[in-house]
């Protein structure tokens, strides 16, 4: 996508949606920094049930650090890889305690530096807790990005250096949500949904699909060979 392309493809989703947020239930942002640990390999809604029991008997470090792996671990077996998130969560507990005085870091380093949290999960917390221009590429919004042509890239890093570089500044702090929310509804793995799609004109994929379609329109037809006649049995 051209420049202009890419400004009326984010105009158009704030259009429809003018303040997203993560799907992810979470009141302060340690809150948060515990449920995106949590929601790797996992859906938000099964994050969202075991949390919300979660948060109302351990919503600080230094309370669910009290509870220990062994206590943290009835809350969380719905989860998948319970058992290492489980370890993770306690560990960074720990760290938050004694390194950061029970708070939450606000830099890149300092989050990717506790135990569990990668590059994607410290972009999240950066940008949904504290509201920088960050961009943390997820299995929809690499999708996304690579299928319509808005910022194509070999691996989430091509593809979150291209977004930085190419999303329009105003745009930059909402893209993260509307992009995972697009490719989570719309531009679905399997089945698109073109035809409800806002964008879809602004899309490659779809052009793809036309140009597609009609070459496969243009293309004669083979012919079926001819099948030998048989002659009638004689009586």
């Amino acid at each position: 996508m051209n420049e202009a392309q890419r400004r009326e493809f984010f105009t158009r989703l704030r259009t429809l949606n003018p303040a997203p947020r993560t799907e992810l239930e979470y009141s302060t942002p340690f809150e948060l920094l515990v449920a995106v640990i949590l929601s790797a390999q996992a859906t938000d809604k099964s994050v969202n049930l075991a949390t919300r029991e979660l948060f109302r008997v351990a919503g600080t470090p230094a309370a669910l650090l009290a509870l220990g792996v062994e206590g943290l671990t009835p809350f969380i077996r719905s989860i998948g890889l319970y058992q290492t998130k489980a370890r993770n969560v306690i560990a960074t507990c720990r760290q938050l305690v004694e390194l950061h005085a029970g708070q939450v870091p606000q830099t890149r380093e300092a989050l990717e530096a506790l135990p569990g949290v990668g590059r994607k999960t410290a972009n999240v917390v950066l940008n949904t807790a504290f509201g920088q221009p960050t961009m943390a590429v997820d299995t929809h919004i690499f999708r996304v990005a690579n299928r319509t042509g808005l910022a194509p890239g070999r691996n989430v890093r091509e593809v979150e250096d291209r977004l930085l570089r190419r999303v329009p500044a105003e745009f930059m702090h909402d893209a993260h949500h509307w992009l995972i929310l697009h490719g989570r509804y719309i531009c679905k793995a399997r089945n698109p949904e073109c035809p409800r799609c806002p964008v879809a004109d602004l899309c490659r994929y779809r052009q793809r699909a036309l140009r597609a379609m009609g070459a496969r329109a243009r293309k004669p037809r083979a012919t079926e060979p001819a099948r030998a006649r048989r002659k009638p049995a004689r009586g």
